[in-house]
């Protein structure tokens, strides 16, 4: 069984999805109660922006702390931290 892959931002990203999980609860709840198609939007573009930053977050410290560190090791695991890299970035 592998080690946990854990990094400093993970609790960061986890607090912003479970945010964007209560605003995705409040809009199907919207969406069921007929309220305003203006006011489902609002908040569904909320509940993208969470999402977007959590991935974002997720996605930089990846790059600034494994693949930094695989290039400095140097060998094999830059290219391990190039195919890392190229697989991560259709995530952006």
């Amino acid at each position: 069984m592998s080690e946990p892959h854990l990094h400093e931002s993970h609790p960061q990203v986890v607090a912003r999805l479970k945010r964007a999980q209560g605003h995705l609860r409040s809009v199907i709840e919207m969406i069921e109660a007929g309220k305003p198609c203006v006011d489902v939007a609002q908040q569904l573009h909320a509940v993208e922006k969470a999402v977007g930053q959590a991935k974002r977050t997720l996605i930089q410290d990846h790059v600034d702390h494994c693949l930094e560190d695989a290039v400095v090791a140097g060998g094999r695991d830059q290219r391990r931290s190039l195919d890392e890299f190229r697989a991560i970035t259709k995530y952006l």
